[in-house]
């Protein structure tokens, strides 16, 4: 069971933390480690509301079914989050369902969890994301059409809306990387990447991810990509003028060719 939106992206979106993955990607993640069904609560006023008692009788037992739970460790539900692992099981007891716990997991004496895989990303520090998620940290979504800027710069791009002032969501990084996008063939395709805000050209708000594929031209408009996020190269910068931002993209793409070169010899 997940939920959608986060519940603190209901009751403070502007206090809220940055999402790791969108919907789409948690699913994805979540088919691709065995899970056989999700079920997504829609959380609104009346769902906040629900006392623990009400949600363990009116979700898990009449609308779930459950036989068996398995939480967090730091697991908490209900209003206020007033329900924990003890008042779980007790209610087990009661309609019949048995609770257990994950314990935490550890990867080199290092607590796995949202909060260092979002540090690792603020830090951009993807190799270590990597390790968190066993995985490159990647991004999913329908290829968008954009201003064209890229392609009169000599670097087009397919471009993926990532976020925008009116959900408040933030991406858990920002930067210029080093990427590879699947889903547009066998292979990874190589590219360079920008996500964030665009200072040079927009400020609306607008986080888009913008992906240059090397020695690629094909209209891939409307189709879903994943976008996986290897090396930050940079933070984001605002340029005087759209000469000096072209030199600054064609340095970027030089860095990440080379990137692969030096992999392709590893």
């Amino acid at each position: 069971m997940t939920f959608e939106p986060h519940p603190k992206e209901f009751f403070s979106p502007e206090q809220a933390p940055p999402r790791i993955l969108n919907l789409r990607d948690k699913l994805a993640a979540l088919a691709n480690i065995g899970i056989d069904r999700v079920v997504v609560e829609h959380f609104n006023s009346a769902f906040a509301r629900l006392s623990p008692e009400e949600f363990v009788s009116e979700i898990i037992v009449k609308r779930l079914n459950a036989k068996w739970i398995l939480i967090g460790d730091d697991f908490c539900y209900g209003a206020k989050r007033a329900g924990n692992f003890a008042s779980l099981m007790t209610a087990g007891e009661k309609y019949g369902f048995t609770v257990s716990s994950i314990q935490t997991i550890l990867e080199d004496g290092e607590r796995i969890s949202s909060s260092a895989l979002r540090t690792a990303l603020a830090n951009g520090d993807m190799q270590q994301a990597e390790k968190l998620l066993g995985r490159p940290y990647g991004i999913s979504g329908h290829v968008i059409h954009g201003q064209q800027l890229g392609r009169q710069l000599g670097f087009p791009t397919l471009n993926l809306a990532v976020a925008n002032h009116l959900h408040h969501r933030k991406p858990a990084t920002t930067g210029i990387f080093t990427a590879q996008v699947l889903g547009l063939g066998d292979k990874p395709l190589k590219a360079v990447a920008s996500l964030g805000v665009r200072p040079t050209v927009e400020d609306e708000g607008r986080v888009l991810l913008e992906t240059h594929i090397f020695d690629y031209s094909q209209d891939v408009y409307g189709k879903i990509i994943t976008v996986e996020l290897l090396e930050k190269i940079r933070d984001e910068a605002k340029y005087s003028d759209l000469d000096t931002l072209t030199k600054a993209i064609a340095a970027d793409a030089v860095h990440a060719r080379n990137y692969f070169l030096k992999k392709a010899y590893v």
